[in-house]
This record gives C-alpha cells, structure tokens and sequence, in this order.
C-alpha cells in the first residue's frame, strides 16, 4: 500500500461540540498522518463540511446554492487542518475542482501527483464541484483519478454493521464485506453513487472508528480492527 485517501468527516473533527473544530482531535489525526508519511506512504485527504453547514435541510434555500455553501465550508475545513499539518512538520497542498483564488490550486492529476511526489500531504477540497453530489462521492471520484490504492474511512463507529449499532443492539460488525454487499443491502458506509463508483472501479475501502488509538495507523495494517470492503468481482 503506498498510496491511500482518508475521509474525514467534518461533525469528527469538531469533537463533542459538534461544530467547528476540536484542536486536540485535529492534532490527533495531523500526528497519524505524519506517522504513515515518515513510513513513506503517500497520503490524500478529503474532509466533510458539516461542522459548518447543514443548509442542505432547509426548506428556504435552493438546493443548488446550498450545495455550493457545502463546497466552500470544505474548503475552509482543508485550510484550518491543513495549518494544523504544518504545524506538526508537514507540507501541505490544497486542491479544488473550481478557482478560490490564492487560497487553493486548480486540481489536476497531474498536478496532484506532482505534489504526492514532493512528499506533500494534498488536501482534496470542495467536493466535485457540482451540486447534488456529495463528498462520499468526491473522495472517490479523487482516489480513482490519483490511483489511490485505499481509501480510509474515518467514522463514529468502528465498522460496517447490518444495521445502526447505536439504535439496534443486535447489529452485527463485519470485518470483510464486498461492495456488492454494501450496495444490496443499502448498507450506506457511503451514499450509493460513491458506492457504485468504487464497484465498477475496484476501489477498496476500510471503515475504523476515528475514535480508536492511532485508528488512522491501525487502518494500513495487520491485524486489522475494522472492516475491509473488496471490490474482488470484475464488472467490465
């Protein structure tokens, strides 16, 4: 494993406060990563908006604006974290599918790749750029273009369940599971269009709890403590 994209969510890194950020929990993660770049991992991240915007729920704004609302919190949530990286000894690049000025660079693989080969931590920023997709699906849509060989799912929860563990007592945690699995039975780790586009890309997930000791860490090796989603079947 070489190369690997890691989903934050935004709500994970605002702690318990649910909103904005926890700086002790973003110096916490900032450390992880810096463990797997001094290993010589390359490493792409994608992080959620909403610690800053749920606007998507409001009957009062337009779907369209709120999306492009969600793009920019993103935006500002790759920047904040992006500092804290530095802050700990790493470089960082800041990419976006649209213009943001000298906030951030224009993605292109090329350009991504470029900075992976800098030893640069790239922060994959406001989503896909269009409404009506979300950052499930802008993390794989990213690690497909960059050839990304995982993708690291951070969650509240330390697996896949067949069903909510937090409503039902009885959900059972997979520790392998295929996407065809996932998609069957709507298992939603992510929303389904991301779930699709993994399945016909052969993009193999890991799901772990963020709250875990060095998750990040433990998610790149053996044993192991969450759950594997292969993408094993050919669909061409």
């Amino acid at each position: 494993m070489k190369r690997l994209l890691l989903k934050l969510s935004g709500e994970a890194l605002a702690g318990e406060k649910k909103t904005g950020f926890d700086e002790d929990t973003v110096r916490m993660v900032a450390l992880q990563v810096k463990k797997l770049m001094d290993d010589g991992m390359q490493v792409g991240i994608v992080i959620g908006g909403g610690n800053f915007w749920r606007g998507r729920t409001s009957e009062h704004i337009d779907r369209t604006k709120a999306d492009q609302i969600g793009m920019l919190a993103t935006v500002m949530n790759c920047i904040y974290v992006s500092e804290i990286f530095r802050s700990v000894g790493m470089m960082t690049s800041i990419l976006t599918p649209f213009e943001c000025g000298s906030f951030t660079k224009l993605f292109s693989k090329d350009r991504a790749n470029k900075y992976f080969g800098r030893g640069m931590v790239v922060f994959f920023a406001g989503g896909t750029g269009h409404p009506y997709f979300s950052t499930d699906t802008g993390v794989v849509l990213r690690a497909v273009e960059v050839d990304a060989d995982v993708i690291l799912l951070a969650k509240a929860v330390d697996g896949v369940y067949s069903d909510d563990p937090r409503i039902n007592p009885e959900a059972v945690r997979y520790d392998e599971i295929s996407i065809d699995e996932v998609i069957a039975k709507n298992l939603q780790v992510v929303d389904m269009t991301a779930s699709i586009l993994a399945r016909d890309n052969h993009m193999p997930m890991r799901v772990f709890s963020l709250n875990e000791k060095d998750g990040i860490v433990n998610a790149v090796t053996d044993p192991f403590n969450g759950t594997r989603i292969t993408v094993d079947q050919d669909y061409s």
